[in-house]
């Protein structure tokens, strides 16, 4: 697309604004410029709070509960975020850089011009969620389900797919060309509406001929 990411936590329009933030993440908060830095959340809960123009730096949330929370002009770097809901939580202008996601739940969440750049997704629920200018970059995605969601100009640009699930979604403009890899078990299943390459095509034309029942033989 591409978006404009922010390598620095200075580079953030609202950087001089930040302030610390202490003690544990609150249900139904609403936390406007403030800063996580370093922290470690264990099985709290924070379903329905508001991050605005925050930043979260080096934080490691586990079991975190942050079911319909919304994340608005948010910079993630370097965190880890293991077996969180996030479910239907709703995301937007925000960027997480160099992070690891793992074992989340993110089903029937929105996101509209985010970015994940240098991150590892694994074991990600994403069903029925609807992307919206997301862009996935130098990214490893494994194991991420995107069964039944929108994906609407998203790309994956350096990015690796290994086990990646697209049935029943529903693509448009979604960008495959810049994957390094394209791990898709479903095969053809969700790729209507994808842009893909000649040489990714060739990759993919055996799962092709086997859905149309060819047998291709030399």
């Amino acid at each position: 697309m591409p978006l404009p990411v922010p390598d620095r936590l200075s580079d953030l329009p609202y950087a001089h604004l930040l302030t610390p933030h202490s003690g544990p993440l609150r249900s139904d908060e609403r936390y406007d410029t403030v800063h996580f830095d370093g922290g470690e959340y264990t099985d709290q809960r924070a379903g329905g709070a508001t991050f605005l123009e925050c930043a979260f730096t080096g934080v490691a949330l586990s079991g975190v509960k942050l079911r319909q929370a919304r994340f608005t002009e948010v910079w993630a770097q370097a965190g880890r975020w293991v077996g969180c809901d996030l479910s239907e939580s709703e995301w937007q202008d925000s960027t997480v850089t160099g992070g690891v996601l793992a074992g989340v739940s993110a089903h029937g969440s929105a996101l509209r011009r985010t970015v994940f750049r240098g991150c590892k997704l694994e074991a990600v629920n994403l069903r029925a969620a609807v992307l919206r200018d997301v862009v996935f970059e130098d990214c490893l995605l494994r194991d991420v389900d995107f069964g039944d969601a929108r994906l609407t100009d998203v790309s994956f640009p350096g990015t690796t797919l290994e086990e990646v699930r697209l049935r029943g979604a529903r693509l448009s403009k979604a960008d495959l060309r810049g994957a390094v890899r394209l791990g898709l078990p479903d095969g053809h299943q969700g790729l209507k509406g994808a842009v893909i390459s000649s040489t990714q095509l060739l990759e993919l034309a055996p799962q092709f001929a086997h859905a149309l029942g060819i047998t291709v033989k030399d």
